[in-house]
């Protein structure tokens, strides 16, 4: 089954992705943006290159002028969008999914993921699509753009929020794990414009998943043994795509993809030295909301989705925002989660200090949150949340997004996800037991 959403659309590259459902979705996409210049990108799984040669040819075939920068996270479209005149871009890519799915994200002209009215515009005419649709009167054009990765890393390096010479003076030693997805040589190449000794895991843009595909703790164990075994000062972890980053400490600890933010957000604020609102959602840790209290900051929040969280940053003029699953979107480089922003800001919060990553950690808040999931199959959904509703309630409710019930110190919240046919259930609290208490209770309902 094809999932389509704010994210774009999704499937199983045998059944949900055959070359006459990409077609329409070529045509589709055409349709939505005004005439002018499209961006194009994809990771590196090797569904992949039939997927955007297969779109690119229906362009040029429509007019469209596209310029294809190979291999690259989804950040780096991202930015070649944001800084030009283009019209809008896509990136071939499943995100985390393992390597049996791709999928299609689809870029405004801002270099946001398209919204929600976009979206019903676009799987509309895809919906309506008829073949043998008239072609332009001339094809367009097409090149290649070799240098996105380096221009998207210069800039990461000339962020107003960072002090690059206080980095550089650390030299620190990091070890990168990216899966062989899309950030396999650009992550490696950030590094090292920040002076870092860069030890790679992982990093051959292979489409070869050689761990789970998503940078959880559970995945992340040969990066702990590397740091260990190369006593180097933090390691660096991506998804396939390049938009999300985990990071274990010197000891080799995984400090879990809640405090990939936090950690951006308290270098942020001692760098700048402003009262900030920044923006999250509301399945992240309350470890951003009280990191920012002692800082006269404060913290929003959006239903979950880059989109929804890029929207409230726009709405009120907000500078850094993100999400719990290590997402970072500082708006100075672009308005989308970006793993190399993330690298250079955790890099910036570490060079801040004398002491070591995992001494700065514990300076921070601390909640222990726990991330379950189920099969929607053969479950009524609305019917799931209104039980849920009955068991907390006499608790503080948001419905902006599933139903969330929020106590002082803890929360749980069960959504339907954006991607995959699951509902996710994430319970936060001052000590795992609470956590996952939680989430227990919950699940009893099923």
């Amino acid at each position: 089954m094809l999932i389509r959403s704010i994210s774009g659309i999704r499937g199983l590259v045998e059944e949900d992705l055959k070359q006459s459902t990409i077609i329409k979705y070529a045509h589709a996409l055409h349709n939505s943006l005004k005439p002018g210049v499209i961006y194009a990108g994809r990771d590196s799984r090797p569904s992949g290159e039939v997927i955007i040669e297969t779109i690119i040819q229906e362009l040029l075939k429509l007019g469209r002028t596209i310029i294809y920068c190979g291999i690259v996270p989804t950040p780096t479209i991202q930015y070649m969008v944001y800084t030009s005149e283009a019209v809008g871009g896509f990136i071939i890519t499943a995100s985390h999914n393992p390597i049996e799915w791709n999928g299609i994200k689809f870029l405004r002209e801002d270099s946001t993921f398209f919204h929600s009215k976009d979206c019903e515009e676009l799987f509309k005419y895809a919906d309506n699509y008829i073949p043998n649709e008239s072609p332009a009167k001339q094809d367009g054009i097409m090149w290649e753009e070799k240098n996105s990765v380096h221009k998207h890393t210069i800039k990461c390096a000339s962020l107003k929020c960072i002090d690059l010479d206080g980095i550089r003076e650390k030299n620190f030693k990091v070890v990168i794990d990216a899966v062989n997805g899309a950030g396999a040589n650009a992550l490696p190449e950030m590094l090292e414009i920040l002076g870092c000794e860069v030890i790679r895991l992982n990093c051959n843009p292979s489409g070869e998943f050689t761990r789970g595909t998503e940078p959880l703790p559970e995945n992340l164990k040969d990066l702990s043994k590397k740091v260990i075994d190369h006593k180097a000062d933090v390691g660096f972890a991506v998804d396939p795509d390049a938009d999300r980053l985990a990071i274990v400490d010197e000891q080799g600890k995984p400090l879990g993809e809640e405090y990939t933010l936090v950690l951006a957000a308290d270098g942020y604020i001692e760098t700048m030295q402003t009262e900030e609102t920044f923006v999250t959602n509301l399945s992240t840790s309350l470890a951003l909301d009280k990191l920012a209290i002692t800082k006269n900051c404060s913290v929003e929040r959006a239903a979950v989705g880059e989109i929804n969280v890029v929207n409230k940053m726009n709405d009120i003029g907000s500078n850094l925002g993100g999400e719990g699953n290590g997402g970072v979107i500082l708006k100075e480089c672009h308005l989308g989660r970006d793993s190399l922003v993330a690298v250079t800001m955790v890099l910036n919060r570490m060079s801040q200090s004398e002491s070591s990553l995992s001494s700065i950690f514990n300076t921070l808040p601390h909640f222990k949150i726990v991330k379950d999931k189920i099969s929607i199959k053969g479950i009524d959904k609305d019917h799931l949340l209104s039980k849920a509703s009955n068991l907390f309630h006499k608790v503080k409710q948001n419905k902006t997004d599933g139903i969330k019930f929020i106590w002082d110190n803890k929360w749980v919240h069960l959504r339907g996800s954006n991607t995959e046919p699951i509902i996710r259930i994430y319970a936060e609290a001052p000590t795992d037991k609470e956590a996952k208490d939680l989430v227990v209770k919950v699940k009893s309902l099923l």
